[in-house]
């Protein structure tokens, strides 16, 4: 396969996981938007698409990346590669932690959306967290600087 190549699939990969990202910090945002119950669990839904995208994105950022390191003959200990390696880590903690949290938000929304369709403190509660915004946003951060890290190559 040619480097060419192998740069088109690791881009491709990046643009999934990118895209994924995105589309899930849109839901989440949107979704403190809303006030109603089925308003809020319908945003939060249009987040699930997001986790395949950042899944296959990643995988092929990652396999893709890791031949084309060693095509170019890329020391995989090089700092730009290191600390995009420990800001996969976060993303993949963090991630994990803070999709659980949306989930368990969204399924409370969906089960006020049943009983009635009134908002609750709860819900408010937990849309709001303090935490979990501050992990979500540090994924979005995470994301960004992973790109810039992948683009400017800093020594």
């Amino acid at each position: 396969m040619s480097n060419e190549a192998l740069l088109f699939f690791h881009l491709a990969g990046a643009f999934l996981f990118v895209s994924g990202g995105v589309l899930a910090t849109i839901a989440r945002v949107t979704a403190l938007r809303r006030e109603r119950p089925s308003d809020i669990a319908s945003v939060m839904r249009g987040a699930r698409p997001a986790v395949p995208l950042i899944g296959s994105g990643l995988v092929l950022a990652i396999a893709f990346g890791f031949w084309l390191a060693d095509r170019l003959s890329v020391g995989l200990g090089s700092m730009w590669l290191t600390a995009t390696f420990a800001l996969l880590g976060w993303v993949l903690v963090v991630g994990g932690i803070a999709g659980r949290q949306d989930r368990r938000t969204r399924e409370l929304a969906e089960r006020l959306a049943t009983e009635g369709d009134t908002r609750s403190t709860e819900l408010a509660r937990r849309l709001r967290d303090p935490v979990n915004l501050t992990l979500n946003a540090s994924l979005l951060a995470a994301t960004v600087a992973i790109v810039a890290l992948m683009v400017w190559r800093p020594s």
